[in-house]
């Protein structure tokens, strides 16, 4: 029970990374808040792992639901320990000549503007309480320019830089501020990816993505002790010696 008495608020936990990572902080003791658009889907899931969890309606990509997120968390559990910033989307791809301007945004409402939102609604929590950590889901795709995901490279490139500054300021207050690279992941976005066709990542096979309870497990390995060391970077699930630490090789 290594997370035993800790609490834990996770973004975009209807599915995929953060769903996973929401019942393996919760089989590790810890209390957890599912945040999510789809009321039905994280309350199911709340109902499934059982007590110690909360459901959280609302939309990263406005600054009143995270922050009321955070304090509804705060509120059920005393204290708010680790936020996981996972909430994503990768739609809408097109080329940038064809892209949808008000599509375009709402990625960035989402993908940037939102993980700036819980950083901004949990670091004030956080540094009253003596410490946190922050760990925010990032992208090879904030590093690497790819066909029809200007938006999405663009957003997360964004997040990364600001994952950075964060770190920069909020460090010596006691906060842990790390980002996590996962590579491909079978999730729904893949097959989102999939189905646009249009840069390489739409050409991978099913098998060559990885499952995403793996992320979730390095989500759990960061929140932990190594976390003291991991502060200011973004450590890619790419890399075999993490997955060693890991243990998933």
């Amino acid at each position: 029970m290594e997370f035993q008495g800790k609490t834990v608020l996770i973004t975009g936990a209807s599915r995929g990374i953060g769903e996973h990572a929401a019942r393996l902080f919760a089989q590790s003791g810890a209390k957890v808040a599912l945040m999510a658009r789809s009321a039905d889907r994280i309350g199911a899931i709340c109902d499934e792992i059982g007590a110690d969890t909360i459901a959280i309606t609302g939309d990263v990509g406005v600054w009143a639901d995270v922050d009321r997120a955070i304090q509804t968390c705060v509120q059920a559990f005393g204290k708010l320990d680790i936020l996981i910033n996972n909430a994503g989307v990768i739609e809408p791809i097109s080329p940038l000549l064809t892209a949808d301007p008000e599509g375009w945004g709402t990625a960035i409402d989402i993908n940037l503007k939102g993980v700036f939102y819980g950083m901004r609604a949990a670091a004030p929590v956080m540094v009253a309480a003596g410490g946190g950590t922050i760990i925010t889901i990032s992208s090879g795709a904030a590093h690497n320019p790819l066909e029809g995901w200007s938006h999405y490279c663009s957003s997360k490139a964004g997040a990364a830089m600001l994952t950075r500054n964060a770190d920069l300021e909020l460090r010596g207050q006691g906060l842990r501020i790390m980002g996590l690279s996962p590579g491909t992941v079978a999730t729904q976005m893949q097959r989102e990816i999939k189905a646009s066709g249009l840069n390489p990542v739409a050409q991978l096979e099913w098998e060559d993505h990885i499952p995403p309870d793996w992320p979730a497990r390095c989500l759990m390995w960061m929140a932990g002790p190594a976390g003291d060391d991991l502060c200011g970077q973004e450590v890619s699930l790419r890399d075999e010696d993490i997955r060693k630490k890991v243990g998933l090789i």
